[in-house]
């Protein structure tokens, strides 16, 4: 029996890497007689490049950036492709990214991305000429004002104060916009996200990822009340265009993929660039598809498997994957927020949280690894039986 072990990272414990491993052991520790691959993947959030390097024959530039409150961590960039035709691939939580954050310095009112301009500036003058941006897993909520102020958009004590410091903004603070957007109209850029959430609104930005980085409720609708602001300076600043079919404004907050990352996506697409899932990108660059036909049964997991799982993450994209090659799939994850019916509604043929009960919780997280494998340790002995005597 051929098992394909393709998890998310387990935000928080586990690295994708660590976290197919975990399940790898444990799988084989009830299921020796089965044939394991294991399928490290990210959606374009934390180890978007460490999936991508070994699928990719490229180079890994090593450089330092400013994390969301301004110092120094290292990053690095992933060069594919000959002279002149190359790609970058860049991971915006290297710069912008949550776990950069002790747990009393979350608050997105506060943080920037401007390690993330640091990263695009860095990509270009290597010589790409497109620069594939994965966004997830950020801690910041500045509509991508912070990395606009390292390409130059406007200043740093304008832009770079995080989402709050966008509430006074004047549009004199926009002004270079234009001339930055015509610099970087030779540069294709792909922004790579794991939701498709707009900018503003009940399933925007600040409404729906402002709380897991810190903002209380109150906060949160000031930061959406200050990225509604921004917004309105840039559409003065660069007029949308009218959609060709309904003749309509097409505003670029209200795009698929503008809210994530904290409006990184917005600020990408004020610089041209469109939008993939990111899931989707790093699937076809292992070749996953031809993993799955290949496969008896595909194992995903991630930390927490809830309703925004449903909605461009690993699981999700896993899944559809393994049904459309007619594979079985199971996700196993830290927990599992939804029922039944949405898993088999995304193509599920079973879901194992590590932690079933809240008094489960403390042990998962004391030892991350030793209680995913020995979950996975009981999950195998229901999908891998041992063979019968001959």
């Amino acid at each position: 029996m051929h098992v394909v072990i393709a998890p998310d990272c387990f935000t928080g414990t586990l690295t994708a890497t660590q976290a197919a491993a975990a399940i790898a052991e444990g799988w084989g520790r009830s299921a020796p007689h089965c044939l394991v691959t294991e399928v490290p993947l990210s959606d374009g959030g934390p180890g978007f490049l460490d999936v991508l390097e070994p699928a990719l024959v490229g180079e890994v530039r090593a450089l330092t950036v400013a994390d969301p409150l301004g110092r120094e961590v290292p990053a690095s960039i992933l060069m594919v492709g000959a002279e002149g035709e190359r790609t970058a691939y860049i991971e915006s939580a290297q710069a912008a990214g949550l776990h950069l954050l002790g747990a009393g310095e979350r608050d997105p009112g506060v943080t920037s991305s401007f390690g993330v301009g640091s990263l695009l500036r860095a990509a270009r003058e290597a010589g790409a000429r497109r620069i594939v941006v994965g966004l997830g897993g950020s801690g910041t909520n500045d509509g991508g004002a912070g990395m606009l102020a390292a390409l130059g958009v406007g200043s740093v004590d304008d832009l770079g104060r995080g989402g709050l410091g966008l509430a006074d903004l004047t549009v004199t603070a926009l002004n270079a916009l234009p001339a930055v957007r015509a610099e970087w109209a030779q540069i294709e850029i792909v922004a790579a996200t794991d939701v498709d959430n707009p900018l503003l609104g009940l399933k925007g930005a600040s409404a729906v990822f402002g709380p897991q980085k810190g903002a209380t409720p109150q906060r949160a609708q000031e930061l959406e009340n200050a990225l509604g602001h921004y917004a309105d300076l840039l559409n003065r600043q660069l007029p949308p265009s009218l959609d060709l079919i309904s003749g309509k404004p097409r505003r670029l907050d209200r795009e698929p993929g503008a809210g994530a990352a904290g409006g990184l996506g917005y600020g990408l697409f004020l610089l041209g660039a469109r939008r993939v899932s990111g899931v989707d990108l790093v699937l076809q660059a292992v070749g996953f598809a031809t993993l799955a036909a290949s496969a008896d049964l595909v194992v995903t997991g991630e930390g927490t498997f809830d309703w925004q799982s449903l909605r461009g993450k690993v699981v999700t994209g896993v899944a559809q994957a393994a049904l459309e090659a007619a594979t079985p799939c199971i996700v196993i994850a830290g927990q599992v927020l939804v029922g039944r019916r949405e898993g088999m509604g995304i193509g599920l043929s079973g879901m194992y949280a590590v932690a079933a009960d809240p008094t489960q919780e403390q042990a998962a997280l004391a030892d991350p690894v030793g209680t995913l494998a020995n979950r996975a340790a009981r999950v195998a002995r229901t999908w891998s039986p041992p063979p019968r005597p001959a």
